[in-house]
């Protein structure tokens, strides 16, 4: 099987981007778009300066300098796998606790872009309020002289640049989160505020935060990707693959330019809010949906989860009946037709994408994914049960053990407070509710409430399957 490489000669790439955060989903998107672009043989000086804050960066990095920075990326069709050699990063910083490395080469005036992708719980969000937490303790530890996270490396490099007189980066998130471009600015204005104000206010007025939805499902990388990548010829320990789908949707807002993105599909638009909306209710939201059943039942695929009549069934109507009639229109885009292509997507076999990874990190995912339909949906006196039985699907699944008895491994960063909460609301469910962090002051709804205690009460009484069951007869 051939792989296609390079299209460009990448010798005279010079770098206009540091992307901080180098896994899988960041070489899949946005590394795949530049290099489709350089191959046009255009803007070949926003090439990617890779780097990282965490020690598992330091472990891609070595993968990645060993092969020259260029990373496999293997495209799952049903109809024949692709692979392809992307060659848009041309470098990876060193990963140090000071972040030294990476501060310099932010400070740099070619670098016009930051791009960030750090996971939806790496913003230091407080999910009662949706406002940046600043009692966080990596927050509280950074403070004093913001360096060592990636949101005090960019504040002390936007200091130095500043004290330069060099103009500042446009930070660009392409993490999964609502108003990803806001969220980024408090995080980095509301770090910097408790150390330098008047930096923070010459942030918040001078640094451009754009807006993105970002998609394209990604698996994590294990035996099996690494054997694909060796049926291509490729001996590479940290290969990528991932769907065919992509999808990248942006504010134009890059002062010191960018790439012409609108040239390798991206769209541009001013209204990234409801592209985004629609994706993180109805694809995110639906990983959820189908995710704790699929857990919970031992069911190990996306795809086999998808082939089981009861979760599909309990999708669609969570979806048709709970979900899409809350979300705004959406430029140009057919919702019905959108839902049509997700569910398509999640039963690709070839992804092999697992529940397991749908599961992860519940504690962070279900505010920003579930909870919002949930409260859409009350403030329209429309239905909730099936959305209170997601979340009760996912208070179950924290209990630690499937429906047969086998244990659950760790699968959330608040794993143990949330195996012992799971426990206490097996007999008092209002007790999961009272977790303000996750939903706020949703638990005090009456309509709410009594859905999610009847849910999982009936969940322990006849486990998952009759619980689908009995809602899709509802």
């Amino acid at each position: 099987m051939n792989v296609v490489l390079p299209a460009y000669d990448r010798s005279s790439l010079t770098p206009g981007i540091v992307h901080i955060g180098l896994g899988n989903f960041h070489r899949a998107h946005m590394a795949v778009y530049l290099d489709d672009l350089f191959a046009l043989g255009r803007d070949h000086d926003w090439a990617i300066i890779g780097a990282g804050v965490r020690e598992g960066d330091a472990r891609m990095r070595d993968a990645l300098k060993a092969q020259d920075c260029l990373s496999t990326v293997i495209a799952l069709d049903p109809s024949g796998k692709s692979a392809r050699r992307i060659g848009s990063m041309i470098d990876f910083l060193a990963v140090e606790p000071d972040n030294a490395a990476l501060i310099a080469a932010m400070a740099r005036p070619e670098i016009r872009i930051v791009s960030l992708t750090v996971t939806e719980g790496g913003y230091f969000i407080d999910a009662a309020t949706g406002a940046f937490d600043p009692t966080h303790t990596e927050i509280l530890e950074d403070a004093p002289d913001p360096h060592r996270t990636a949101f005090g490396a960019i504040i002390s490099a936007l200091k130095a640049r500043r004290a330069a007189g060099i103009a500042p980066f446009t930070v660009m998130s392409c993490d999964n989160l609502p108003g990803n471009g806001h969220v980024t600015q408090a995080a980095v204005v509301g770090l910097a505020r408790l150390s330098d104000p008047s930096l923070a206010g010459w942030i918040a007025a001078n640094v451009a935060f754009p807006n993105g939805m970002v998609d394209r499902i990604t698996p994590a990388t294990g035996p099996r990707e690494r054997d694909m990548a060796a049926a291509f010829g490729m001996t590479d320990p940290v290969p990528v693959t991932c769907e065919p789908f992509r999808q990248w949707v942006l504010e134009d807002n890059f002062p010191q330019g960018r790439p012409a993105f609108e040239a390798v599909g991206v769209t541009l638009t001013p209204h990234v809010h409801a592209f985004e909306a629609m994706k993180i209710r109805i694809l995110n939201g639906g990983h959820a949906t189908i995710a704790y059943p699929g857990g919970l039942m031992g069911i190990e695929y996306v795809h086999e989860a998808m082939s089981n009549p009861l979760i599909l069934g309990f999708l669609n109507k969570v979806e048709i009946d709970e979900i899409i009639p809350h979300i705004p229109p959406v430029p140009g885009t057919n919702l019905g037709d959108y839902y049509r292509q997700i569910v398509e997507r999640f039963s690709n076999p070839e992804v092999a994408d697992t529940e397991r990874r749908l599961c992860l990190d519940g504690s962070n995912r279900q505010p920003k994914f579930i909870v919002p339909s949930i409260r859409d949906a009350l403030a329209a006196g429309g239905p909730v049960a099936g959305l209170a039985l997601v979340s009760a699907m996912w208070c179950r699944y924290c209990f630690g053990t499937t429906d047969s008895g086998a244990v659950t491994p760790p699968n959330d960063p608040n794993w143990d407070d949330l195996t012992a909460l799971a426990a206490t609301a097996r007999d008092n469910p209002a007790a999961w509710l009272g977790m303000t962090a996750v939903y706020g002051d949703l638990g005090q709804n009456a309509v709410f409430a009594a859905a999610f205690d009847r849910a999982l009460r009936q969940l322990w009484s006849d486990g998952v399957a009759a619980t689908l069951q009995a809602y899709l007869n509802t």
